[in-house]
């Protein structure tokens, strides 16, 4: 991590919703989100959140870091429809050896979407990967 890599530092991310981010598009993935109502949905907004506070620690990584989501307390108090614009408004709140703390705001024509808090771990991303494909490797079953 570099120095830079401070409390204090801001970023802003705004993205027009497009109909794939709506609650019954994801009907996919889950199968009840289908009668839902056409609106963004939480984990699409957890998502630009995610991004907004990735912009935000950009270049304040070593070329080997990057951080991964690891706890996310937000709300989402209202509904944002297709094509409308959403703003993401994020501020490092908090560096503790390795975790970032941020806090986060997001806004649509509208006001108030959603507020909270979210944490993200800086990762060395080779040892990551590593990890993650020891994880994987175990988890395959045997070949008989």
């Amino acid at each position: 991590m570099k120095d830079s890599l401070k409390p204090g530092l801001r970023a802003t991310l705004t993205m027009r919703v497009a109909p794939e981010m709506l609650v019954p598009r994801l009907a996919g993935l889950f199968a009840n989100f289908g009668d839902m109502p056409e609106v963004l949905a939480t984990m699409a907004m957890v998502g630009f959140v995610e991004s907004a506070c990735l912009k935000c620690v950009s270049g304040h990584l070593d070329a080997s870091e990057h951080s991964v989501g690891i706890h996310v307390d937000v709300s989402h108090v209202a509904a944002t429809p297709v094509g409308m614009q959403v703003r993401a408004e994020v501020e490092l709140v908090a560096v503790e050896g390795r975790r970032l703390t941020f806090a986060v705001k997001v806004f649509d024509e509208g006001g108030l979407v959603g507020e909270g808090r979210h944490q993200r771990a800086v990762i060395a991303v080779a040892r990551f990967r590593e990890r993650v494909q020891a994880k994987a490797d175990g988890a395959r079953p045997a070949a008989s």
